[in-house]
């Protein structure tokens, strides 16, 4: 399983400056844009939001699924896999693939092969020895002890190991791809710090894909228009970051403190950049209030429990570090973190679908380094800052805006 262990930032930060997306520049005519014909609304908008960004019109693909958040493995495959392909076989100069709202959101698990399920199967009969046991009250010894520990560890890997739950968007990414295994995620070629490094997937199994969706109609248009403004006049407002450690200066970090590291390094590139910037690095979260005026926002950790503590600029860009955070973007009673700040006013956001452990999310420092320069798209610089693939990640809002900062940003 790889793995990102960036310990000399110095040298990272300098291929940040000098990394060139090669054959990548996304326009109107490479994207297409995919809508459900079972789901009201997601047609009209399609065509709106096509007409808006002057995408052509025979760049639309309908498909005709599930209008709930969740779908089968078996629906994806049957009912939209065949006709992307057909799209994408079709027109060869497609790159980049929009969601539109109405479509699933995730993909359930097909469930462990027969070969999974009898592993299961034979570990819990270990383990239920050892329950029986105890519910008769009779004492293990150290080597019962450590055989059960050993058989807990064991289940617990299975069960992460053979996870085949994925978002709708991150399945289509390798929608190129024939054949690749469901278990776990697979690394994306295109991610920055392995660059030089041979993976599973070749770049040209690869399509970029982001969302248009919220909780209706409105925040899927608002979404589009915010970006279109804020292309026109600037992105303005204040770049707020919200670490939860001091920064370790070349210490060597991995796990939680690599990406509390890397939120700290967004936030150093864009005070030197000129951008008004904000950073907490104090163990509890922005309040309410806190943010007025937020242009960028990347921060954590507050699982499904939004904090209300931002006004949101046109065309705002944030994401939070936080298991689940785009579980749903339609649950009226949920507080996950995406489907509030798009409810709220943000323009452009990212989440897990499920338990996409930390190291998935995209790596502040390159996603906010690519976005902020101009130079490349949303869609590209998520990207490029995307561990994984086949897996949990969701991008929400237009691929093709282009951040332009205004000056009093």
């Amino acid at each position: 399983m790889m793995r990102v262990s960036i310990g000399i930032f110095a040298a990272f930060l300098f291929l940040l400056s000098v990394y060139v997306m090669p054959a990548l520049a996304l326009v109107p005519d490479e994207v297409l844009v995919i809508a459900n014909r079972n789901a009201s609304k997601s047609k009209g908008l399609a065509s709106w939001y096509m007409q808006k960004r002057q995408i052509p019109k025979e760049n639309l693909l309908l498909v005709f699924v599930t209008d709930k958040e969740t779908c089968s493995r078996e629906t994806y495959l049957k009912k939209i896999v065949p006709p992307v392909r057909r799209a994408l076989d079709k027109n060869r100069k497609i790159s980049a693939i929009v969601t539109m709202y109405g479509l699933p959101l995730k993909i359930s698990s097909p469930g462990m092969t027969k070969k999974e399920q009898a592993r299961m199967d034979r570990l819990t009969v270990q383990k239920k020895r050892f329950d029986a046991l105890k519910e008769k009250n009779e004492p293990l010894t150290e080597e019962q002890k450590k055989t059960l520990n050993q058989v807990n560890k064991k289940i617990k890997q299975l069960k992460t190991s053979t996870d085949k739950a994925a978002s709708l968007d991150s399945e289509l990414m390798l929608i190129k791809k024939e054949h690749y295994k469901l278990n776990f995620w697979l690394p994306n070629p295109f991610f920055l710090p392995w660059r030089s490094q041979k993976t599973a997937i070749d770049k040209s199994d690869v399509i970029m894909v982001s969302r248009l969706d919220g909780a209706d109609a409105s925040i899927v248009k608002r979404i589009v228009n915010d970006s279109i403004e804020a292309e026109t006049k600037g992105l303005s407002g204040t770049a707020y970051f919200d670490a939860r450690w001091k920064d370790p200066g070349q210490k060597k970090v991995s796990g939680y403190g690599l990406y509390d590291k890397s939120i700290h390094n967004a936030a150093g590139r864009l005070k030197k950049e000129g951008v008004t910037v904000v950073l907490d690095d104090k163990q509890s979260l922005f309040q309410p209030g806190d943010c007025p005026n937020a242009a960028l926002y990347c921060g954590w950790y507050s699982l499904a429990k939004y904090v209300d503590s931002f006004t949101w600029e046109k065309g705002a860009v944030g994401f939070h570090i936080a298991s689940s955070e785009c579980a749903t973007l339609k649950g009226k009673n949920s507080h996950v973190w995406c489907k509030k700040m798009l409810d709220n006013g943000i323009a452009a956001t990212i989440g897990p679908v499920g338990e996409p452990y930390v190291q998935s999310f995209p790596l502040p420092e390159v996603f906010f380094n690519f976005l902020t320069q101009g130079k490349l798209t949303l869609a590209e610089s998520y990207l490029v800052s995307l561990p994984y693939l086949s897996w949990k990640q969701v991008l929400v809002g237009d691929p093709l805006y282009r951040i332009k900062i205004n000056n009093s940003l």
